[in-house]
């Protein structure tokens, strides 16, 4: 157990099986000494049993960030449980079927707009609705953090999720921009491929795995996602006063690394 987050209260997103990224932030962020409440969408009745499996069980509350009635409340219903929110981790993504596997040329405007709504503007959404929480912090701001796949480049299968991937760093950093002046940083970390359920859906997504066991440098495990969630509590803390509108690379270096 560590105190890197010794205090703070954060607000965990997208947590949907202990695969999740999602849990393994919350996780090793209760490790790290923060107080921690979840979001669920759907099968909730799984997310709580899954918030049980965490070193403390955590709150979990209902969230469809697509639902302007769920937004509006969050505050309200965070509040239930912590006065204030020193953080917010966006773990946050979904792409329809059509929009993923090879198919980008063909794929119609709704799906890609889902896709577009849930994966990057949310990451807006959500922070609005957090906004309150972030600023009742006795003007000690906050910290955002959203977690990305590189969008540097056009991967193989991702599609449209990563035209999606590309809007969410760039809104990241208008958010940067906007909210500076609140003293909230606004952050993503740009990870490795982990296998979640999210991945499970992407067509192709083994093929990622010879990808960066040949070419990452300091190497690479699908089967881990602590790295991506140390990135995260990193971030959370207030080791990075002065960092904002970022994009953390946790991917065992392959995004610097040519042919």
């Amino acid at each position: 157990m560590g105190d890197l987050l010794a205090g703070k209260r954060i607000l965990v997103t997208g947590v949907i099986t202990d695969a999740s990224l999602g849990f393994h932030v919350a996780k090793r962020a209760q490790e790290e000494g923060a107080e921690v409440v979840l979001t669920g969408f759907g099968r909730l009745s799984l997310v709580n049993r899954i918030a049980n499996r965490l070193p403390k069980p955590a709150p979990v509350i209902e969230l469809d960030v697509t639902n302007a009635e769920h937004l509006a409340a969050l505050a309200d219903n965070v509040r239930a449980h912590v006065p204030a929110l020193d953080g917010v981790v966006h773990s946050i993504a979904f792409g329809p079927k059509d929009a993923l596997g090879g198919n980008f040329l063909n794929t119609e405007w709704p799906d890609v707009a889902t896709a577009v709504e849930v994966s990057a503007y949310s990451l807006k959404s959500l922070t609005m609705a957090c906004l309150p929480l972030l600023e009742a912090n006795k003007g000690r701001g906050g910290s955002v953090v959203g977690l990305d796949f590189d969008a540097q480049v056009a991967w193989p299968g991702y599609d449209w999720m990563g035209v999606a991937k590309a809007a969410l760093e760039s809104t990241s950093r208008y958010l940067a921009k906007y909210l500076g002046e609140k003293n909230i940083r606004v952050n993503l970390i740009s990870s490795g491929p982990v296998k979640t359920m999210a991945a499970n859906s992407i067509p192709g997504f083994e093929k990622f795995e010879g990808v960066w066991n040949e070419k990452a440098p300091l190497g690479w495990d699908l089967r881990d996602s602590d790295p991506a969630a140390r990135g995260v509590c990193a971030l959370l803390s207030d080791w990075f006063p002065k960092t904002t509108g970022e994009v953390i690379h946790v991917d065992g270096g392959l995004h610097a690394i040519g042919a």
